[in-house]
């Protein structure tokens, strides 16, 4: 959520700053808000200092003997009046509230200026895409002809946008997640949580996906109990861990990681990817979340992007960077990395992983904050996250690069020791 100050003071800026991001906000109907705010706000100031007056007058007029009937009933009157008056600031107030939940985070001065993925700017490339002197496989194929990944089965049982791992698929993708995990904790410093993978509303408001998001996440509706949310990234429960709480200074910087499934809707991904494993509504992913105070937030940005490129690193999987533009952004992020996996059967780059720097966007909607050492008063935290990484598309891109003449795929040299001697499937 956006700092509301920054509405009433600055308030052109804010709109131009988000029109880059493809978004208009309604200045009109906020200055319009505002203004009957302010109204409102004045009148009942002025209604209860009246009253206030009055109330005293009355024991005065006691005192000296007279009818304070009238003056009773003026009381009673403007009692009436500020109930109405707070009531109808308080639905002022409301719909200001619910605009400001709606409104993206500002970029942040150093993202580029662009409309979609197009205008998305290549920071780096690392290792260089391998030539194939036979016809290269999707990882459909490969997978699908020992029967150890099948999608037949899985739409038998849940439909479109599953899959189905067996046997050796299955372990090399178990191997995969364990692998990313193991990284992230010994080296990068990471502390592992096994989070719900079902939250309430209020964690989702947290880290933006409702109210805006609600269409692409699974709900379970509870009569008479609040309803539940499947996650849809582990970033929900690893960033609500600091919700409503004040931290010390010295707790910072919090690392958490964690492996789990995710669950998405997919309700705007009509008719993308729809064959294989890359747009699914059930996915597992490795997310790193970093709570740090503000000043630390762009280097521990650049700090978890070179965490999740690592995993690529070690997996000898060919990679770019890019520093996408402000028409490209997730909705909480003020600066977003995205890590795009060569793909040797559709001859290009994907996406496997997005590091965004949420600024205090993030924290201000749970009201996560720690106490300035400096001040001594509670102030806002910065909250990052990303992929390191989603797990079933780094298996695609395992099963496709590491492929063979013969429809069988090496093993990875770091995965080895997770697969039981298994050096090659198929």
């Amino acid at each position: 959520m956006l700092d509301s100050k920054l509405l009433r003071t600055q308030l052109q800026d804010v709109a131009d700053r988000l029109a880059t991001r493809g978004y208009q906000l309604d200045v009109a109907r906020i200055e319009a808000l505002e203004a009957q705010r302010k109204t409102v706000q004045t009148r009942t100031e002025q209604l209860q200092a009246e009253r206030n007056a009055r109330s005293k007058s009355i024991g005065q007029a006691k005192q000296r003997g007279e009818d304070i009937a009238p003056l009773l009933a003026d009381v009673d009157r403007m009692a009436s009046e500020l109930d109405a008056g707070k009531q109808e600031l308080e639905g002022i107030q409301a719909e200001l509230d619910q605009l400001m939940l709606t409104l993206p985070n500002l970029p942040h001065e150093s993202v580029p200026v662009g409309k979609d993925e197009d205008e998305n700017v290549e920071v780096r490339r690392w290792g260089t895409p391998k030539s194939f002197d036979f016809p290269v496989q999707d990882h459909v194929a490969l997978g699908e002809q020992h029967g150890w990944l099948d999608f037949e089965t899985a739409a038998k049982l849940s439909g479109a946008r599953f899959a189905l791992m067996r046997g050796p698929i299955a372990r090399l993708h178990r191997a995969l997640a364990q692998f990313m995990i193991d990284l992230h904790t010994r080296e990068h410093g990471y502390e592992e949580a096994y989070t719900p993978y079902l939250v309430q509303a209020p964690a989702l408001q947290g880290t933006g996906q409702l109210p805006k998001f609600e269409e692409d996440l699974f709900k379970i509706t509870r009569e008479g109990e609040a309803d539940f949310y499947l996650i849809p990234t582990a970033e929900v429960s690893l960033t609500n861990i600091v919700a409503d709480e004040i931290l010390e200074a010295k707790q910072l910087p919090l690392k958490f990681v964690a492996h789990t499934p995710c669950f998405r809707s997919e309700a705007g991904a009509s008719g993308r990817d729809t064959r294989g494993m890359i747009r699914q509504h059930q996915f597992d992913k490795v997310e790193m979340v970093q709570i740090v105070e503000p000043g630390q937030s762009f280097e521990a940005l650049e700090s978890l992007t070179a965490n999740a490129e690592k995993v690529l690193q070690l997996l000898e999987l060919p990679y770019r960077v890019l520093a996408l533009c402000t028409g490209d952004m997730g909705f909480g992020a003020t600066k977003t990395y995205d890590l795009e996996v060569w793909v040797p059967s559709q001859d290009k780059y994907r996406e496997i992983s997005s590091c965004s720097n949420c600024g205090d966007f993030q924290a201000r909607r749970m009201q996560a904050r720690y106490r300035n050492p400096e001040t001594g008063k509670p102030e806002l935290v910065h909250t990052l996250n990303g992929s390191g990484l989603a797990v079933g598309r780094t298996l695609v891109a395992v099963l496709e690069n590491y492929q063979q003449a013969d429809g069988s795929v090496r093993v990875p040299e770091v995965l080895k020791p997770y697969m039981a001697g298994i050096e090659v499937i198929g």
